[in-house]
């Protein structure tokens, strides 16, 4: 016979192992970001004075090449424990795509960084400059074209 209280906790227990499955897998997907009108260079170089300049916080690994940057995030939520971030560039036409990940904590925490970078790029550097489009392939117009009329 199976008593009805213990029915009720293997529910319980089932219930608790999903939800904590849900809440996982949502925190590791969560992230914040922005397209970033500045160029490669200049959204890289603010988002490093951000973070270990404007934050103080311990950068772990970075390379301009890739356009990344590791540190440990630290805030009043989580006390003197740190706990792993990130902010990624990639390039995409005409902006670059910033994504700001702190897997471990609230997403507001990911939206005020990525605030706050946006922020420092407008008051470093002003109005974005238009950004050139990048060309597929060469127009007919050119060197090309002249020389043949030439011939």
């Amino acid at each position: 016979m199976v008593r009805p209280w213990a029915k009720n906790a293997s529910l319980a227990l089932a219930a608790s192992i999903l939800v904590g499955t849900v809440v996982r897998a949502r925190s590791v997907e969560a992230k914040a970001g922005f397209d970033s009108p500045y160029t490669l260079a200049q959204t890289y170089n603010t988002a490093l004075r951000l973070v270990r300049v404007d934050m103080g916080l311990t950068i772990t690994e970075r390379d301009p090449t890739a356009a990344y940057l590791m540190f440990d995030y630290k805030s009043t939520e989580n006390g003197q424990h740190a706990v792993p971030g990130s902010i990624e560039m990639l390039e995409s036409g005409r902006s670059i795509k910033v994504v700001i990940q702190l897997s471990q904590m609230p997403r507001y925490h990911e939206q005020v960084m990525s605030d706050q970078l946006a922020k420092k790029l407008r008051d470093e550097y002003g109005e974005p400059a238009p950004r050139p489009a990048k060309r597929d392939a060469p127009d007919g117009g050119g060197e090309a074209g002249s020389s043949a009329a030439g011939e």
